[in-house]
């Protein structure tokens, strides 16, 4: 049996921010578990630029972040078990793991914090009708291929869903020599970034196909063609208005799931909106003493966002730890009005709030001149101006106490609106 005050499962951005973070409150016996060889997540294989620009105010690769907060590490007395997967976790702060050198092993920590991150849907989840034929990856699969692993995974390729790590692999499998042919979108929206719209795809006049989807696959070994369907507004495919690609890779890019098996076994209240656990202002989920952060909380769209909320859990963690948790009375619900698709948090406790209460979500539809409205009951307590929101964009907004204060417990609906 192992005993550590503070576990982080997950060695990626979000655990990264969380270590030092909780290290930074004061906290000396931290344990980080990840289940790769190194530290950094995703990240090792985003060669690409484009990371840090908020949080340290410079343009960075993947790696370079993570490196950054690795070498934070290296001045802490932080220890990390890699190679290591974590089995399960118990309601009472239990941790099952087994790696290759110890074996079985059985971690009692203090605190938890799960920074498990996300993974991709497949073509299983999404149901793509054809020939069961290879030449078909996750984009993040082919990212790994291409960028870590040295193999092209195609010469031509169509791909499906506009994510940003769709977005980003097809301007690297241009840069390759690959021919990419299109990019194609359920939705009448992209799901990724503006900036990865223009440039990945405009840069490189790669036509982006906006409420089209792929209704049929045909190849015997390796993929030998696509067909491309125009959807209507119920997202069925329009007879008549078929496409085919002449392609031998399709990459898709659909949609990103947190990793939360660990988080269900534990008993831990979940949001059927972002799949993710269901926490309070300080980042803890319904059991006490385990908290949550980044990707496996909410799909985040900058991994900056991600850091500064994984700080947000690893202070707070910490405080848990040193401190004991503080007596609460008031609780006030944070709700999803019109347009909104959730919220993180979901539950503010109003005694723990000192200063402002920082809450992200997501809008349903694109606004360009617009406001955000926040409501106690019939009153408005606030409104933010936005000149423009995406669904592929996270929002933020900061409500300080003082208005949180005049809710008067009452639940606060989250809502958008024309301006």
């Amino acid at each position: 049996m192992i005993n550590a005050q503070l576990v982080i499962v997950g060695g990626g951005p979000a655990g990264l921010a969380a270590a030092n973070a909780a290290y930074k409150a004061g906290l000396r016996d931290i344990l980080i578990l990840e289940r790769d060889r190194e530290l950094g997540g995703i990240l090792n294989q985003c060669i690409h630029s484009g990371f840090g620009l908020h949080y340290f105010s410079e343009e960075l690769t993947g790696p370079e972040y993570a490196g950054r907060f690795i070498e934070m590490l290296k001045s802490t007395s932080v220890k990390v078990m890699s190679d290591t997967m974590v089995l399960d976790i118990s309601d009472d702060k239990l941790i099952h793991a087994i790696n290759t050198t110890d074996g079985y092993v059985a971690i009692q920590a203090q605190a938890i914090v799960l920074a498990m991150g996300c993974r991709e849907r497949t073509r299983g989840a999404i149901s793509i009708p054809g020939a069961r034929c290879s030449g078909i990856f996750t984009a993040g699969a082919a990212q790994r291929y291409v960028n870590i692993e040295g193999y092209m995974v195609g010469k031509r390729i169509v791909i499906l869903g506009s994510g940003d790590i769709g977005l980003i692999m097809a301007r690297r499998m241009t840069l390759e020599g690959a021919k990419v042919l299109a990019c194609v979108e359920l939705m009448p929206y992209s799901s990724g970034l503006n900036r990865n719209i223009v440039q990945c795809l405009n840069d490189f006049n790669i036509p982006l196909y906006l409420s089209h989807t792929v209704t049929d696959i045909q190849g015997r070994d390796r993929l030998e063609r696509v067909v491309v369907s125009e959807v209507g507004p119920d997202r069925k495919p329009i007879p008549g208005t078929e496409m085919v690609f002449d392609c031998d890779t399709l990459l898709l890019s659909v949609g990103l799931i947190p990793e939360n098996e660990l988080t269900r076994n534990a008993g831990i209240e979940m949001d059927r909106r972002t799949n993710g656990p269901v926490v309070f202002e300080n980042m803890q989920t319904s059991v006490p003493g385990i908290f949550a952060c980044g990707n496996v909380v909410h799909v985040h769209d900058l991994v900056d966002f991600v850091t500064a909320e994984s700080e947000k859990a690893g202070r707070s963690a910490a405080e848990y730890i040193l401190n004991g948790e503080k007596e609460v009375k008031t609780v006030l619900d944070l709700a999803c009005g019109n347009h909104v698709t959730y919220t993180v948090p979901q539950h503010i406790r109003l005694e723990n709030v000192t200063g402002n209460t920082e809450v992200s979500f997501r809008v349903n539809r694109s606004f360009d001149d617009s406001a955000i409205i926040v409501k106690a009951g019939d009153k408005q307590i606030a409104k933010f101006t936005r000149t423009h929101m995406a669904p592929g964009e996270m929002e933020h907004i900061s409500l300080p106490k003082v208005l949180l204060d005049r809710a008067e417990g009452q639940a606060l609906p989250v809502s958008c609106e024309e301006a």
